[in-house]
């Protein structure tokens, strides 16, 4: 049987905790210091321990701590006082697996319980494939981190280059984490029109609005159980920043035209190109969103700085366009990728590929077959000797059509969005791509 530690010091919640637990059959072992705590825990034993945050001789997050350092795989999670957002962040941060807002809710704890229970078969052992490829140090860094993100509910930031396999290592978290089981629903936050934007992250119900004909879910009902994916969470408008936020510190949502709350169970993963610290100085994004997303960030890094990946990218990505039997690259080609700079990282690398194997005239793939930008060498002084080599007009031309054909690759050719994306009104958008002939 499994055994639970709970601590509080109020006895009506260690009894309705105990009395849980036990319906749940489960074991469990209830106390209301940290003192004791502790004691329990140097005698061990325990599968989960559920702590409150203010106790008569300390705090919840000194057991956490001590939880971590001295009974790492054992999962903790902390009961925070209603609306207190900031303690509930503090414990994510200091390694709690997720955490209850008083009043406790039967349901919510009954559903943490068996999640939590679950993760000793979810860790990385576990065989689940690796989604990343790539063993430089930067990369056995992001694996490390995210093994460890495992372990947590905790809302994930994941930063880094457009390109550089963000959605990939959101993922992983969730292949290798106690969600897996369940769906991974990824979310394109710049390709949603703003007056749909309620509508598809919460639902709808019949008759909300013209053309309602049915209830229909949302992202977080489709993503129950498992993970929501926010890619380019930048992009979101203030007004539903606001909404995010209360469904992401309450774990309910309300679907237009419903007059209740519906408890909803999901983690939330956030990426985006941009710099979201500088979007928040600039008022452009919450900045009490912003630290419920970015409770553990994870970076991507560029594939510049892991030039001795390309090979193993190489090898994978020209196997999935043509099997075992593509060309392979001359070493002369494989050391021209090696010094290129990929502003576009890996998705940029695939291009390349495809391009040259439509080129290349037979069984190996030579450095002319690549025609990679001469801007783009590995040096700054080799990028500014390209960028002299043209005048600052086409320089300066280049580098906005670069910026619009990737705001649109991103938004699934959609103007509107693109536009939203770059700053742009659509009419704007319109001209500018009619100035650059952008198709």
């Amino acid at each position: 049987m499994n055994r639970v530690l709970v601590v509080d010091d109020e006895a009506d919640i260690r009894e309705l905790i105990d009395l849980t637990l036990l319906r749940m059959g489960l074991a469990a072992e209830c106390v209301g210091s940290v003192a004791e705590a502790r004691a329990a825990l140097a005698v061990g034993g325990f599968d989960l321990c559920l702590t409150d945050m203010r106790l008569p001789d300390g705090e919840g997050l000194e057991i956490v701590r001590y939880i971590l350092e001295h009974c790492p795989r054992l999962p903790v999670a902390v009961i925070t006082a209603y609306g207190s957002a900031e303690n509930a962040v503090a414990a994510l941060k200091a390694g709690a697996f997720d955490y209850l807002a008083k009043p406790v809710g039967l349901e919510q704890l009954r559903t943490l319980i068996k999640s939590a229970l679950r993760l000793p078969e979810a860790l990385p052992e576990n065989g689940a494939r690796d989604l990343l490829l790539g063993h430089s140090a930067a990369m056995q860094q992001v694996r490390e981190t995210i093994a460890k993100l495992a372990r947590s509910q905790a809302p994930v930031y994941i930063s880094g280059e457009s390109g550089s396999g963000k959605e990939l290592a959101a993922r992983q978290v969730h292949a290798l984490g106690t969600r897996s089981g369940a769906a991974f629903v990824p979310v394109n936050c710049g390709a949603i029109p703003d007056n749909l934007m309620e509508s598809e992250f919460f639902g709808y119900r019949k008759g909300a609005f013209t053309g309602a004909d049915s209830d229909r879910e949302g992202f977080f009902q489709a993503a129950g159980g498992g993970t929501l994916f926010l890619d380019e969470v930048a992009d979101l408008p203030l007004a539903m920043q606001v909404k995010l936020l209360r469904a992401i510190q309450e774990k309910k949502v309300r679907k237009v035209g419903s007059v209740v709350e519906e408890p909803v169970d999901v983690r939330i993963i956030c990426a985006t190109h941009k710099n979201l610290r500088e979007c928040v100085e600039k008022g452009l994004f919450r900045q009490d969103l912003y630290y419920r997303l970015n409770v553990i960030e994870l970076h991507m890094p560029p594939l510049r700085e892991r030039p001795e990946d390309i090979p193993e990218l190489v090898v994978s990505l020209l196997r999935r366009q043509l099997g075992e039997q593509g060309p392979s690259l001359t070493p002369e080609a494989m050391a021209q990728l090696q010094h290129y700079a990929f502003p576009g990282n890996v998705r940029e690398l695939e291009n390349i590929l495809e391009r040259a194997v439509a080129l290349a005239g037979g069984e190996y793939i030579e450095p002319c077959d690549l025609r990679l930008d001469p801007a783009c060498g590995t040096s700054r002084q080799e990028a500014s000797a390209g960028h002299v080599a043209e005048s600052l007009e086409d320089y300066l031309n280049r580098l906005e059509r670069e910026a619009i054909v990737e705001a649109l690759r991103q938004c699934d050719g959609h103007h509107t969005a693109a536009a939203r994306l770059l700053g742009l009104n659509l009419r704007s958008l319109r001209y500018r791509l009619e100035r650059l002939g952008v198709e």
